[in-house]
């Protein structure tokens, strides 16, 4: 038996109370899937791990169509799942552009033979009055409308505005139309503000479409959180910046990630995802930036806390509680103890590192992997 997740409760929690636990729902063509069990959901919520999108997501010196190729095998399984549930027959994606370019829904569809009816785009921006963002407005537009069906959509989820904002107006669309969603498959980088959103859209959705299923949301990796401020680096940026602290992180990547040294210590899970396909110049602007910061402050940041930060909780830490703050208890022990295992070497191999070394050597790496693109 695991270790059961309710022994612990704090008052006060939202999405990430230790209630909540994963469930394996499948292994299938290198795809591990699992489930968001232990409240009661409007929605289905579910992690999906495999080696591309490990891959990617610990390497940032991924960039252009790599990015999206990594990202296929896992959404075509996932795309399959469904289509073998019944959760999906007909669909309609929505392109959030351009973020939504990055995931491969009409290719997996493609390939798993699900009917695309259409293709809708919409485009948000930030707008701003002397200076201050002053909300969002839809700067273009070309909708279709397919009653009754699916509509898929790809997104990465940090704040969540630009979602919130595309989902009423497409839905306001539909209603004006008289006409109504079966429900939505949504494949997220995202973070833990994601859930909370979408068990609210869905109570709303309900109230004028009582048979909406509701969203089917697929994380990659892992549900992350963002940084709330800017860390024991003082190099974060609040609301933008994914780790993993009070998320849930799939067992299979924080085996891979934490089986080499460096690619916890990224800033940020994914970076600007927009620009590592699009402006590469400017994601390598981005990386090589942080690095050369860590460098230059290498003296006042404690390892230690940095550390403890990245890993999501205070070291050191029981198996009992370890298990608690990942929400594993009901995974086989005998594979979470061994992962509770690794990270003790882990971080017992970092007790001799010098931060401005690993730095040094990132700005090395990286350079030399992506140099074309530095000007």
């Amino acid at each position: 038996m695991g270790v059961c997740p309710d022994a612990r409760k704090t008052e006060g929690e939202s999405f990430m109370d230790r209630k909540i636990y994963l469930e394996k729902e499948f292994s299938e063509q290198g795809v591990d899937c699992y489930t968001l069990k232990g409240k009661e959901y409007r929605n289905h919520y579910y992690i999906v791990s495999e080696s591309e999108t490990r891959k990617l997501m610990n390497t940032p010196e991924i960039v252009g169509y790599e990015v999206y190729r990594c990202m296929l095998p896992a959404t075509s399984q996932m795309m399959y799942y469904f289509k073998e549930n019944g959760k999906v027959s007909c669909a309609n994606i929505l392109s959030i552009l351009r973020g939504a370019l990055n995931y491969p829904l009409e290719e997996a569809c493609y390939r798993e033979h699900v009917r695309i009816h259409d293709i809708s785009f919409l485009s948000s921006e930030r707008v701003f009055n002397e200076e201050e963002l002053a909300g969002l407005k839809i700067k273009y537009s070309k909708l279709t409308m397919v009653p009754d069906s699916t509509l898929l959509i790809g997104d990465i989820i940090a704040s969540g505005e630009t979602l919130i904002h595309c989902l009423k107006y497409v839905t306001d669309f539909y209603r004006a139309s008289g006409a109504a969603l079966r429900n939505i498959i949504l494949f997220t980088i995202g973070g833990t503000k994601a859930v909370d959103i979408l068990e609210n859209m869905t109570e709303e959705f309900r109230t004028f479409w009582p048979e909406f299923e509701g969203f089917y949301c697929v994380f990659y990796e892992g549900i992350f959180s963002t940084y709330q401020d800017k860390g024991v680096s003082g190099i974060n940026i609040p609301d933008v910046d994914f780790f993993w602290k009070d998320g849930i992180i799939s067992p299979e990547f924080r085996r891979v990630t934490l089986s080499m040294r460096d690619p916890l210590f990224e800033k940020c899970i994914i970076y600007d995802g927009g620009a590592r396909r699009y402006e590469v110049h400017e994601h390598v602007d981005e990386v090589l930036g942080f690095w050369r910061d860590i460098r230059d402050r290498a003296d006042v940041i404690s390892m230690k806390d940095l550390l403890d930060e990245k890993l999501g909780h205070e070291t050191p830490i029981t198996y009992e509680d370890w298990v608690w703050d990942c929400h594993y208890g009901h995974l086989n022990p005998s594979k979470t103890r061994w992962l509770y295992e690794q990270e003790l070497g882990f971080i017992e191999s970092l007790k001799k590192a010098d931060l401005r070394e690993i730095a040094e050597e990132r700005i090395r790496e990286f350079t030399d992997a992506l140099k074309k693109y530095i000007i």
